[in-house]
């Protein structure tokens, strides 16, 4: 079963990223893909607050929305939409990562439970305070589809060891990881936080990126990637606008996790 992850550089203009990210969807269907993983944010990445409060969409309603199901029933495929600020519980928006079936139904939905609030290190400052307009998510939340079960999460979420403990407890078999990491983070900590998510839980993670300047001087590390439940690279974009399709080996997963359960092993301490 093929899965691919979508890389972007998206702007303040919905309909010209809608535009960008149906042309991507449509290369990675081409490709043979049957989960197509979108980045954070895919639909909007802006300056502001005032910015992503311009972009915020009632749930099950808006542009974006409309796009995932209308995008997923064209290609028949499952589709991860990244990111959308969505409001249904209160004056802030949550950051949804929606999961939508090959008939374009919501099959599931996700809101970004860690939120991005920090003063990032290096040479330059950049500061980021996501809870000022952003709704923090309080579910775990995993799904079935064709290709296995889809734990879904997004970005600073792959800093926290015990969201993705619940996971494979719920029975995950593959990981999505829609990001917008920043450059200095994403330089060191990229990498081998994503493959420590997949070696400890014995899955398969399908992490797609931002890459490139964003408005207001923002950048963005890429990197999309799919990581094999070993923690190797099963393929990699590093930069640049694009799509990274690979297949992936269930039967070779499920030997793998009868061999080695560390799933079962684990003690709560």
């Amino acid at each position: 079963m093929k899965v691919a992850a979508v890389q972007m550089t998206s702007t303040r203009d919905v309909p010209a990223n809608l535009a960008e990210a149906g042309r991507l969807v449509a290369e990675a269907a081409e490709l043979g893909a049957k989960l197509v993983v979108l980045p954070e944010n895919f639909s909007f990445l802006g300056a502001t607050d005032a910015d992503r409060v311009a972009a915020i969409e009632p749930f099950g309603d808006g542009p974006a929305q409309r796009f995932l199901t209308e995008t997923a029933a064209r290609h028949g495929i499952w589709l991860v939409g990244g990111t959308i600020p969505i409001r249904d519980r209160g004056e802030r928006a949550s950051s949804r990562s929606l999961l939508v079936a090959p008939d374009g139904r919501t099959a599931a939905h996700y809101d970004k439970i860690h939120l991005f609030d920090v003063d990032v290190p290096g040479g330059a400052t950049e500061r980021y305070s996501e809870s000022a307009t952003t709704l923090a998510g309080g579910r775990v939340v995993t799904a079935p589809t064709a290709v296995g079960r889809i734990g879904m999460t997004v970005c600073y979420d792959i800093r926290f060891p015990a969201l993705f403990h619940r996971l494979s407890v719920l029975g995950t078999d593959v990981l999505v990881v829609p990001a917008a990491f920043t450059v200095p983070t994403g330089q060191v900590h990229w990498l081998p936080l994503l493959q420590a998510r997949a070696i400890e839980s014995l899955v398969y993670v399908v992490a797609a990126g931002q890459w490139g300047e964003h408005a207001g001087g923002r950048k963005t590390y890429g990197h999309s990637i799919v990581i094999g439940p070993w923690g190797e690279i099963v393929g990699e974009l590093s930069a640049g606008v694009g799509v990274v399709c690979v297949e992936l080996d269930m039967a070779r997963l499920a030997v793998l996790r009868q061999r080695f359960p560390t799933v079962q092993h684990r003690r709560e301490l």
